[in-house]
């Protein structure tokens, strides 16, 4: 292989993840517009952060981004330099397993050396240059036929994210691959609490590097029904290039049904041999909740985010985001306030994962008029 990176090669592109729902920032984040198209830090939204902060390495012609039919159009607008062809609308939610298949399959039709990173768009990196480094040497691994990992050094015990393990703890002074012995689920908090302390498990940070080929032999090994339903996709896709991208759409929801609805984690990541990992601080949060939010901006002396007009006594770690009037409180503590034209949330920060239980219940009651 050339000394030179795949990147500089031309042939590493960013296959973008853009089509969840964010139901935890309810009742800013609704079906139409979820926390990925918002505004949530710095002065764009995060999925315009994520195809930005890849700029130096992957140019917008390398750039495809996954989405749904919801949300294509807001899509389209956020990223007017992506080529149409390259953001894809799932016609159903079919986890991340069927999306990486037929990105490998579409790309991989066009450049047979193409090297995939996969990255949510609903996260955010402080350390871009960090980032980008760790990206340049995924690729580089990845190239060599390597499944790539990113995991994200825990700062604590979290219960919410998969884990990596390694053989040992590894250090962060440089940047380097190693062997991945093991991945694991969410767990409880004594486990979560041990992980921490043994400081060789790290947070699966959800972003995975292959090349197309790879991925699409892992896929017919161990998902052999669905890889042969991405292969017959991207023929038909192939046969009908040049027409409408509706009915190029139309060709998709016939199919892409019938997939399997799983993880590429659990599909391929932990089944496959030799799958290495890269250990790595880059200032990630997934942004997970309102009370993440929170540890992301800045706050005043009383340990406030506010995003209001507020006339505060004896109050303190409240997140307040109500625009338009003045918000007046007492002896209020560690509160989110959130309130759009329709709804108002008060919620404990450290209850703000629940959000998404009180998106269920309107599921449940049928206000799709506040979903």
């Amino acid at each position: 292989m050339s000394p030179r990176s795949s990147a500089e090669e031309g042939h590493l592109y960013a296959v973008v993840l853009a089509g969840g729902r964010g139901t935890r920032f309810w009742p800013r984040s609704r079906t139409k517009h979820p926390k990925q198209l918002m505004n949530l830090w710095g002065r764009t939204s995060l999925l315009q952060q994520t195809v930005e902060r890849l700029r130096p390495l992957i140019p917008l012609s390398r750039v495809w981004v996954f989405t749904n039919e919801e949300l294509v159009a807001e899509v389209i607008r956020q990223l007017p330099g992506v080529p149409r062809s390259q953001i894809v609308a799932e016609p159903v939610q079919r986890n991340t397993a069927p999306c990486a298949g037929l990105a490998a399959e579409l790309i991989g039709a066009r450049d047979p050396e193409a090297v995939l990173g996969v990255f949510p768009s609903d996260h955010t990196i402080r350390k871009p240059g960090v980032f980008r480094k760790v990206v340049k040497l995924a690729a580089k691994n990845a190239a060599q036929g390597a499944i790539v990992v990113l995991g994200i050094a825990p700062r604590w015990p979290e219960t919410g994210y998969g884990y990596v393990e390694f053989n040992e703890p590894p250090s962060l002074t440089s940047i380097q691959a190693l062997p991945v012995k093991r991945f694991h689920e969410k767990p409880p908090l004594p486990v979560a609490q041990r992980y921490l302390r043994a400081k060789r498990f790290f947070w699966n940070s959800g972003m995975f590097f292959w090349k197309a080929r790879t991925i699409r032999e892992a896929l017919r090994r161990f998902l052999p029904e669905t890889a042969a339903i991405l292969e017959s996709i991207a023929h038909r896709l192939a046969k009908d290039r040049g027409t409408h991208w509706r009915l190029r759409q139309r060709t998709l929801a016939q199919l892409y049904a019938a997939c399997e609805n799983i993880s590429v984690d659990y599909a391929v990541a932990e089944k496959a041999p030799g799958v290495v990992g890269i250990p790595c601080d880059i200032g990630w949060n997934d942004v997970g909740s309102w009370n993440a939010l929170y540890d992301l901006l800045s706050r005043d002396s009383q340990g406030n985010v506010l995003r209001a007009d507020t006339l505060l006594l004896d109050s303190s770690g409240l997140l307040v985001d109500v625009p338009g009037k003045l918000v007046a409180g007492i002896g209020l503590e560690n509160l989110v306030i959130v309130e759009t034209d329709d709804a108002l949330l008060v919620a404990r920060r450290d209850r703000s994962q629940d959000v998404s239980r009180l998106v269920k219940e309107l599921e449940k009651k049928r206000r799709n008029d506040l979903l």
